[in-house]
C-alpha cells in the first residue's frame, strides 16, 4: 500500500530499519573495511584507520574466503556484509587468502562501534582545498568545520579557494545538509519545506558565521546527488555563495518522515517537498548547474625529450632590465642559465601535476581552474575598491 504512494514511501521491515539508522547515524557494530567482490570472493579495498580490521592485520588485496565456518564462495556482497556486521565485542573468523603466503590463515577479529566517515578532505595545491562529502549523517556539519580547520592548519594560512565535491552523494539527514549550508553562509534562508499540513511547513535560515570568511567555492554535482546534496547546491547557488558545476543533479525534493511503530519496524512516508532559498522546487526538476563540465576521459600529451623553447634560451638574448646590475662577469651567463632551467623544471613540473588530474578527474580539475579564477577576480576587485 505504502510503496504504491510514491518511490520514496515504504514499510520497513527490521533490517531495513537498522539499515537505515546506520545511514542516518554514520555507526555501525562492525569489523571496519571497505569491501568489494573478486571472482565470488569478499575483497578488501582498505582497512579504515583505528578499528579491528586495521588492528588485526588486514591489508588491501586479501581475500576473505570463510566467515567463520562459513565458505564465501556463492554469497552476494550484501549477505558477506550482514555476517561481518553484528555486536560490539561480538566475535568473527576470517579465513584470509594474501598474496605472497603460501596458504590460507584465519584471523580473530573483535567487533566494535565503527564509525562511518562521510566527509574527506585534501590540499588541491597551496592555498585551494578539496572536501568530499559522501553522505549526510548526524555529524557531517561538525566533520566539514573541522576538515576546513585541519586545512587552513596545512596550508598555513587561510584558504583561498574550495572546492566541495557532491558527486554521488545520495542525501541523508535534512539538519545536516542545513548545517553544511550555513557554514558557508552569513545569513538567508537556506531552504523551506512546504506540505499539505502546517506541521511540514518549515524554514531554516543561516546564522553568522563564514567558516571560509568569503573565500569562493565550487559546488561538483552530477545525476547522482541526490536530496540533502540538492539542498546544499541550491542554497549556495540562490545565495550566490557558490558556483555549482558538473551536470543536473537527480531532482529528489520531497522530505520523508519515518514513524516507528514498534522497536524494529516503521514506515517512511513521504510528507512535503523541499524549495530553495528563491523558491525552485527542487522535485523532478534538480539543480542546474551554473556550468556544464561532462565527465571527460583526457589523455596526456606525450613527453618529447625536448624542453620548450622560449627568448630567455637563444643564445645572446638581450638582458632583461630588471636585472641585477652588479654581478660577477663569470657567474653571469651561468646564473641566467640556471634560472632558465629552474623556471623550465618548476613549469614542467606544475604542467605534470595538472595533467595529472586532468587524466583522473577532469570535471575536479576544471572546478580548480574556476576557483582559481574567481579568486584572482575577488582579489582584482578588492585592489580595486582599496585604491578608490
Amino acid at each position: 500500500m505504502l510503496s504504491g504512494l510514491d518511490p520514496h514511501s515504504a514499510y520497513l521491515d527490521a533490517e531495513e530499519f537498522t539499515e537505515l539508522q546506520v545511514g542516518t547515524s554514520g555507526e555501525f557494530g562492525g569489523l571496519g573495511i571497505e569491501v568489494g567482490m573478486e571472482d565470488g570472493f569478499v575483497k578488501v579495498i582498505s582497512p579504515i584507520d583505528d578499528t579491528p580490521a586495521q588492528k588485526a592485520g588486514l591489508k588491501p588485496g586479501d581475500l576473505i574466503i570463510r566467515l567463520n565456518d562459513t565458505p564465501v564462495k556463492g554469497m552476494t556482497l550484501s549477505d558477506a556484509v550482514k555476517i561481518m556486521r553484528g555486536k560490539p565485542k561480538s566475535k568473527i573468523v576470517l579465513t584470509i587468502v594474501r598474496e605472497g603466503e603460501p596458504k590460507p590463515f584465519k584471523v580473530t577479529i573483535i567487533r566494535d562501534i565503527i564509525k562511518v566517515k562521510s566527509v574527506k578532505k585534501r590540499m588541491l595545491e597551496t592555498g585551494y582545498g578539496y572536501l568530499r562529502i559522501t553522505s549526510f549523517q548526524a555529524k557531517t556539519t561538525t566533520s566539514v568545520i573541522d576538515a576546513i580547520k585541519a586545512l587552513n592548519k596545512e596550508n598555513k594560512a587561510p584558504l583561498k579557494g574550495l572546492v566541495i565535491d557532491l558527486r554521488n552523494n545520495p542525501g541523508g539527514v535534512l539538519n545536516a545538509a542545513v548545517g553544511v549550508s550555513d557554514a558557508f553562509l552569513n545569513d538567508g534562508k537556506i531552504v523551506y519545506t512546504d506540505g499539505r499540513i502546517e506541521d511540514s511547513k518549515m524554514q531554516y535560515f543561516a546564522q553568522k558565521g563564514d567558516v571560509l570568511n568569503g573565500a569562493p567555492i565550487v559546488v561538483l554535482v552530477n545525476q547522482g546527488s541526490a536530496s540533502a546534496s540538492e539542498i546544499v547546491a541550491g542554497a549556495l547557488q540562490d545565495q550566490k555563495r557558490a558556483l555549482i558545476v558538473g551536470k543536473k543533479t537527480f531532482g529528489k525534493g520531497s522530505v520523508q518522515t519515518v514513524l516507528p511503530l514498534d522497536e524494529k519496524t516503521a514506515v517512511k512516508i513521504t510528507t512535503a517537498r523541499y524549495f530553495t532559498p528563491l523558491g525552485r522546487s527542487i522535485q523532478a526538476e534538480g539543480i542546474e548547474p551554473d556550468i556544464l563540465v561532462e565527465p571527460l576521459k583526457v589523455t596526456g600529451s606525450k613527453d618529447t625529450g625536448f624542453e620548450m623553447i622560449s627568448e630567455a634560451s637563444l643564445s645572446g638574448h638581450l638582458a632583461n632590465p630588471n636585472e641585477a646590475k652588479q654581478s660577477k662577469p663569470e657567474n653571469k651567463d651561468k646564473r641566467k642559465q640556471d634560472t632558465v632551467l629552474d623556471s623550465l623544471d618548476s613549469k614542467k613540473e606544475k604542467d605534470k601535476t595538472d595533467a595529472s588530474l586532468a587524466e583522473k578527474d577532469y570535471q575536479l580539475y576544471e572546478a580548480l581552474n574556476l576557483l582559481k579564477s574567481m579568486d584572482l577576480i575577488q582579489n582584482h576587485l578588492s585592489k580595486k575598491q582599496e585604491n578608490k
